[in-house]
């Protein structure tokens, strides 16, 4: 089994996700950035148009008509040379606004998704592109242009390109933090424990994340780019075929003193359409931020009215056979301090599990539960060092396995239910997709089938509401709900085994109960193996057949659940039952 990459240190704060009441609405609502589209939308079918507004051509010369003033023939006057300032306008209209996409779509082409990738894997992708991008800031870009102008010829579209490249890094930066932050998020390792590939992870739980500050840089670069475009231009090294703005203001400063009004039009045309870049890129951040309205009664009745729950056989029936399904032999794991000193933090663990056994993995916090758990789920951060001498699930040797073999087990035959519900949800999807995305990769079930399936399995772990709580986004439920969600996705493709890392945490008393009936009843149901993670004895006295004891990374005693209540072996044990029982008599009640 090979490492996978780990979650980061940051936090979902900085992601700054929030709740919108819908993203058309807010976006209508904003009349500047009305205003901002609006205008843009004029220059670009001005630009489009520009041969229908116009008879004139922009390039053609006359001196007759050299520094002519406004009439029927010349709208906006003549310019030096005199060409006409109307077409000239509208022509470099429609070159300014093509350099600036050719620097849009080349820049975030090459920095968005090597920026995702570096921010998701790490690792020497991340170093190298970490150093390209250094690189290439580090060069003088107008230098660049220019050389790149003199040694291929003057094209607008060339320098622009070229340009792309050269900014691309700021695109690959910011790319990557946000998605440094997002991956540090218990939801991605959730996607990953769910069997989802990498790239659908990228796609489907980064993106929608990282694109909101995308879209308010690139907004700031389309301007930059409208920016160095008519700079070019200005200093002449436009395509010579083509009209600019910035070849408008260079003959305007050359007149300034005889036609001072030749100013105004470039002048007014690059500010304003720079400012309307601006504010609609932040109008356009603030409409994709997620839209998280409550639905109506009626659209649930709709819903309702179109797809009535229905079981799916895919994920129902039982086990009978209790064979051994799980075993881990010498499991040992250790990460490398800031001092270089490699310190393991667990040390040779052996664990079995059964077919319909609840196994305990009990211990003070630190003593490496969770730890264990991700080390057979194949997720410990890039940063651990760990190997195991044996890994073995239903006969299949797991440490001969490639990656894509092991991602297919998760979620399918593994299931997992974290400890920080709400955590483990992405905010930016309803419950509804994040039940139905697992269901649809590893069952292949269609839409309307997956969605029906998740339907059942909500009624199922409880929710009185299926049809609403499906439909809602996870700030909209309570920790609770949250977890009885995340049960419900958990054996949502029928799996063998299921890992529970205190499940219970956070929870009031009532709700533990319920979620620990759950698991039991779900348990007996499907015929599960269980590994619970717990630091509660009153959770193992409920609901385990065995118990490993751990502390300081190593298991101490494993013994049946009544054994090791009655007759404890361990002196560690015997004070934690005396710490936390404090000699109570055991609640489990077993059939």
């Amino acid at each position: 089994m090979t490492n996978q990459q780990g979650p980061a240190t940051t936090s979902m704060a900085s992601v700054g996700i929030a709740a919108r009441p819908g993203s058309l609405r807010r976006f209508a609502r904003e009349p500047l950035v009305i205003i901002c589209l609006s205008y843009l939308a004029l220059v670009v079918a001005a630009a489009a148009l520009a041969s229908v507004l116009t008879s004139q051509d922009p390039l053609a010369t006359s001196l007759a008509d050299s520094l002519a003033p406004p009439s029927s023939t010349h709208p906006l006057g003549g310019d030096g040379v005199g060409r006409d300032v109307w077409a000239q306008l509208l022509y470099g209209a429609r070159t300014s606004l093509i350099g600036t996409l050719i620097v849009v779509v080349v820049s975030h082409l090459i920095g968005l998704p090597s920026g995702i990738i570096a921010g998701y894997y790490r690792g020497w992708f991340d170093s190298l592109g970490s150093w390209l991008s250094g690189l290439l800031m580090a060069l003088p870009g107008i230098i660049v242009l220019i050389v790149a102008i003199t040694q291929f010829g003057r094209s607008t579209e060339l320098a622009m390109t070229v340009f792309g490249v050269l900014i691309s890094p700021a695109v690959f930066r910011l790319a990557r933090a946000s998605s440094m932050a997002v991956r540090s998020e218990l939801f991605i390792d959730a996607a990953q424990v769910a069997g989802l590939k990498d790239l659908r992870i990228m796609a489907r739980h980064i993106l929608p994340v990282v694109i909101r500050p995308i879209v308010i840089q690139a907004s700031q670069l389309a301007g930059v780019g409208l920016v160095v475009q008519a700079g070019l231009g200005f200093l002449g090294f436009g395509s010579a075929n083509q009209a600019s703005w910035g070849g408008m203001l260079s003959d305007a400063f050359q007149n300034v003193y005889s036609a001072p009004q030749l100013l105004i039009t470039p002048s007014a045309a690059i500010i304003l359409t720079i400012t309307a870049f601006g504010l609609l890129g932040n109008g356009i951040s603030d409409a994709l931020s997620v839209g998280t309205a409550t639905p109506s009664p009626q659209s649930v009745a709709r819903r309702k009215a179109k797809t009535a729950p229905k079981p799916a056989s895919s994920t129902t029936g039982t086990r009978e056979d209790n064979g051994l399904l799980l075993e881990v032999e010498d499991l040992r794991v250790a990460y490398a301090g800031s001092d270089g000193v490699v310190r393991e933090v667990v040390h040779g663990i052996d664990l079995t599990v059964s077919r319909g056994e609840v196994l305990g993995l009990v211990g003070e916090s630190g003593s490496g539960k969770s730890q264990t758990a991700f080390a057979i789920l194949g997720l410990l951060p890039s940063s651990a060092q760990y190997t195991m001498r044996t890994l073995t699930f239903d006969g299949a040797d797991l440490l001969v396995q490639n990656e894509a073999d092991i991602n297919r087990l998760r979620g399918l035959k593994i299931g997992y239910i974290p400890q920080e519900p709400m955590s483990n949800l992405d905010p930016a999807f309803t419950i509804g997709s994040q039940l139905t995305e697992p269901m649809r990769h590893h069952l292949t079930l269609s839409r309307t089938a997956a969605r029906a399936e998740a339907l059942r399995l909500l009624s199922r772990v409880g929710i009185v509401d299926p049809e609403r709580v499906f439909a809602l986004y996870p700030h909209q439920i309570s920790g609770g709900m949250a977890q009885r969600v995340l049960i419900a996705g958990a054996v949502s493709c029928n799996p063998d085994l299921l890992i529970a890392d205190e499940p219970t945490t956070a929870l009031d008393v009532t709700v533990q109960a319920e979620v620990l009936d759950l698991i039991r009843d779900l348990q007996a149901e499907r015929n599960l193996g269980v590994i619970l993670v717990t630091h509660d004895l009153g959770v193992v006295a409920d609901v385990c057949d065995r118990v490993a004891v751990m502390k300081d990374g190593q298991i101490l005693e494993t013994a049946t659940a009544e054994k090791l209540f009655t007759a404890p072996t361990s002196e560690y044990t015997r004070r934690l039952l005396a710490a936390t029982l404090e000699d109570a008599p055991m609640r489990k009640e077993r059939s």
